[in-house]
């Protein structure tokens, strides 16, 4: 869609509901050597001293208002703490840790997923300025030889060790005691010799609690996260305070109406706290807003999404942030239930997605969702950036497009650097890491001589002669590549749009290609639709998928958007091999490493068993 589609969409359908953030405003400097330096003219606002400093504004400020809830087991009824309960629940976590000798230069690794539990751990640690480190549960559940959990382990030799439930993360914590039987082990129930968490959080705080905290400001480690490990092991990347802060501070650059002292927004989350979206910038953001932060066990996963379904006839949040998986989910369910749908919108003022491209379909389906239930347009913003660099840029204003990843936020320089026929995009600012943890090697590797990080993706202006019209995300520098022909093919721009062809029936793909004569699809197929295609659904879903991908040729243009051969995968995406992270993202290269013969199959004359020719 080009901008004058943009205009003529805009003038055609029902208004946005307002969006309370400033418009685009950004000065870009163009360069001899073909570089483009991009910044936000709006300056940041204020921002926190620390999490741990925060927590007790908030604390103060409101000590009666529901903080942190979570269902009981079994979809029971909220339990939880205020704001008040929770910081003295963090004050008496905080001086366990200090008691036990924790300092800045330890860590707490947690194993397990969001809970109340572990977020007033996480809280306790920002207050003794002790770092935490949530790793992928995945890492000890899923995995059978727990090597990315060892891996996360060796680089950062934590003194204690977190997880939720001391039978289920038995193998795992096993695992961790053979390589230090030192090691301090805290769980919700303390089954298995292990340290009960009520002991944690019912020690009484003295003195060095306040001066710990009073130690800890932008330049203190918060907490360590790791990548996906999608090119090899995962890498450990500090997080400090000051990246915190330097995130509210963009957001709040942006704000444009006053703060309501008396609104207790609602949050739903499900997305992991072991990556940044949810751990840094969702559970941040809402205590900097007061908000009332619901945790939801429900996933978007077949025989899952029913407990987020079950949620949202309860909770009615103010936005809602979500993977596209979810978005799509949930535009299916809405379309059954208009319970569902009135209490989504009932207080939505914008949702937000990130991690991956939405696509145009699940975008139209829940816009019109939206305008059935409030006339209005729901704005859809999102936020990109990375492990490294927390969020960068920020789409905050309506757009009639998805595939923006907006401008960059206020206080952040974006450098875009020509690679091949594509700007490669790197950054500077109080968001972005110093480097990997010890790690200097991989640290020098990912910074410029400028010093600015380099992301590995690609992103391009929608008009370069109206920059304030917001950067396109251009795929991943490093997921591209050339049929034989020399065509280049964007797989960043052609998987988002072969899902969305192919949807409802395909839960990913992956794109192959590279030095052959047409591009071709290893196919995932969605869980969820299978049982409508009957007790033999393969057959069914090739010619559905058949078809679909014919109809998408017959309008893509050049071979570079052209599917010539696709072929359905029976074996899911593994954990274990870096094909799939715990938020459902895939990662191309290391599927095709790890299927290359598949990919072989998909190209053999004459096809093998199982491929289709479209």
């Amino acid at each position: 869609m080009t901008p004058a589609d943009d205009a003529r969409a805009a003038q055609l359908a029902p208004p946005f509901k307002p969006l309370p953030q400033k418009g685009p405003d950004v000065t870009v400097e163009r360069r001899a050597d073909g570089s483009v330096l991009v910044r936000s003219n709006h300056p940041p606002g204020e921002g926190p001293r620390s999490i741990g400093h925060l927590l007790a504004e908030k604390a103060a400020q409101h000590p009666d208002r529901p903080y942190i809830l979570q269902r009981e087991p079994g979809h029971g009824p909220w339990r939880g703490v205020t704001y008040g309960e929770a910081k003295r629940t963090a004050d008496g976590i905080a001086q366990w840790l200090l008691d036990a000798g924790l300092t800045g230069g330890d860590v707490v690794m947690v194993l397990s997923g969001n809970s109340l539990e572990h977020g007033l751990l996480m809280l306790g640690c920002y207050t003794a300025g002790v770092p935490i480190a949530p790793i992928s549960p995945a890492y000890s559940l899923m995995s059978m030889d727990h090597a990315k959990l060892k891996h996360c382990f060796g680089v950062l030799r934590p003194k204690v060790v977190f997880a939720q439930d001391s039978q289920m993360f038995a193998r795992a914590v096993e695992a961790l005691k053979s390589l230090d039987p030192a090691l301090k082990f805290v769980t919700v129930d303390g089954g298995g010799g292990t340290i009960p968490f009520s002991e944690l959080a019912g020690t009484t705080p003295r003195a060095r609690v306040a001066e710990a905290l009073d130690r800890v400001g932008h330049g203190a480690v918060a907490k360590y996260l790791f990548t996906s490990g999608s090119t090899g092991m995962p890498k450990g990347v500090p997080q400090t305070h000051g990246m915190f802060a330097g995130v509210i501070a963009g957001q709040e650059g942006l704000r444009d109406e006053p703060v309501d002292p008396d609104l207790v927004p609602q949050s739903l989350e499900w997305m992991p706290w072991s990556h940044i979206s949810a751990g840094n910038i969702g559970f941040n953001g809402a205590l900097w807003g007061g908000a009332t932060l619901y945790l939801d066990e429900g996933k978007p996963l077949p025989g899952m999404f029913e407990t987020t379904i079950k949620n949202l006839y309860e909770v009615s949040p103010m936005v809602f942030g979500s993977a596209p998986i979810a978005f799509a989910m949930l535009a299916e369910a809405m379309e059954r239930d208009a319970a569902l749908r009135r209490s989504f919108f009932k207080n939505l003022r914008y949702m937000g997605y990130g991690g991956a491209t939405l696509s145009d379909d699940v975008y139209e389906r829940m816009q019109a969702l939206a305008i059935t239930e409030t006339g209005f347009r729901i704005p859809l913003t999102t936020m990109y950036g990375a492990t490294e660099t927390q969020g960068i840029t920020v789409v905050h204003w309506p757009t009639e497009r998805v595939g923006l990843i907006g401008l960059p936020l206020p206080g952040i320089t974006l450098k875009l650097v020509p690679n091949g026929t594509k700007f490669e995009v790197r950054v500077k600012g109080p968001t972005v890491t110093s480097g990997y943890h010890n790690d200097p090697e991989k640290t020098a590797q990912a910074f410029d001589e400028e010093g600015f990080y380099g992301l590995g993706d690609a992103a391009r202006f929608l008009d370069p002669d109206k920059p304030e019209l917001g950067l396109v995300f251009d795929g991943r520098v490093t997921e591209d590549f050339k049929l034989d022909s020399g065509t280049w093919v964007s797989v960043g721009t052609l998987r988002p749009d072969l899902v969305a062809a192919c949807s409802p029936y395909v839960l990913d793909i992956v794109v192959t290609g590279q030095d052959k004569p047409f591009a071709g699809a290893l196919i995932w197929p969605s869980p969820a639709a299978l049982p409508s295609l009957g007790p033999d659904p393969m057959p069914r879903l090739r010619e559905l998928i058949a078809e679909r991908l014919r109809a998408f040729n017959a309008q893509a243009g050049g071979s570079s958007r052209r599917i010539g051969r696709f072929m359905v995968m029976t074996e899911p995406p593994s954990i274990d091999a870096g094909e799939i992270t715990d938020k459902g993202y895939v990662n191309q290269r290391a599927t095709l490493e790890r299927r290359a013969a598949l990919v072989d199959a998909l190209y053999a004359n004459p096809p093998e068993e199982g491929v289709v020719s479209v």
